[in-house]
């Protein structure tokens, strides 16, 4: 018996335009809420942001954000994991050595940070996902906030080969993952979306048998690959392709709703 839900956002659960069909939803939550399955929002973007998309049921979900860095239930940390200082100002070092210190978003638990001198373009795209951004004179002096994550955009045909560079200049002290549309994400080794879903299943003392995940991008193969009832997205990577055992329909048809409302009738 499904017991808990997990979705990606981006490509997966939200349409292109960032929307999804919110009376739709409200009809299989409150289907969730009867039946007492956990509703799971498994993402690498900010929970700030993440919970603005929820707005009448920002307390009955948990989210999983910064790929899985964090955890959050009814707006209460519960779960974090750091990188070191060390490895952060190595990581910014590295970064501007390659002329991406004025690209990367560096995302701690309370806010992310970005640079005053950082292009309107690229600031304008990160105040959509990051919902608190504050911007800094330069990144030598960070807040005292703990840092969880770097986000970068790049040409999509340069993703592939960056992932390889920085996994091989900091390996095993972070990880560089592709996680769609030219966007890579450096997470903590260990620390992805299948981990903190493993983490959570436990917590609730459920099997992976028992959740349902839905995915398009590398970010979600740990989460795809920890459960049979795992679906790909029409549009995902060929990796995630691989991993998934069920496919999806297109996330601007609202597949995530389509399989969830099967998935109910038949239980």
């Amino acid at each position: 018996m499904i017991q808990a839900i997990a979705v990606d956002m981006d490509g997966t659960f939200l349409k292109s335009d960032n929307t999804y069909d919110v009376s739709r939803f409200k009809q299989i939550f409150e289907q969730l809420e009867k039946r007492d399955i956990h509703f799971v929002v498994a993402s690498g973007n900010q929970y700030y942001q993440l919970k603005s998309f929820f707005p009448t049921h920002q307390d009955q979900i948990t989210f999983v954000s910064e790929n899985g860095a964090l955890v959050f239930e009814s707006d209460r940390l519960l779960r974090s994991n750091q990188f070191s200082t060390e490895v952060v100002q190595r990581m910014l070092t590295f970064l501007a050595n390659h002329d991406l210190d004025l690209n990367v978003i560096v995302c701690g638990i309370a806010s992310a940070y970005i640079l005053k001198t950082t292009p309107k373009d690229i600031y304008d795209i990160a105040k959509i996902y990051y919902h608190r951004l504050e911007t800094l004179d330069s990144f030598d002096h960070l807040p005292t906030d703990p840092i969880v994550k770097f986000a970068l955009n790049l040409p999509i045909e340069k993703v592939a080969d960056f992932v390889i560079e920085i996994n091989a200049a900091f390996q095993g002290e972070v990880k560089a993952v592709a996680s769609g549309h030219g966007s890579v994400d450096i997470i903590i080794p260990g620390m992805n979306k299948g981990r903190a879903l493993e983490w959570l299943l436990d917590r609730w003392n459920l099997q992976p048998d028992q959740l349902i995940a839905f995915g398009d991008a590398n970010n979600d193969l740990e989460m795809l690959a920890l459960t049979q009832n795992s679906y790909a997205m029409e549009s995902s990577s060929p990796a995630l392709i691989k991993t998934a055992k069920h496919r999806a329909p297109s996330n601007n048809a609202s597949g995530v709703l389509e399989i969830l409302e099967k998935r109910l009738a038949t239980k």
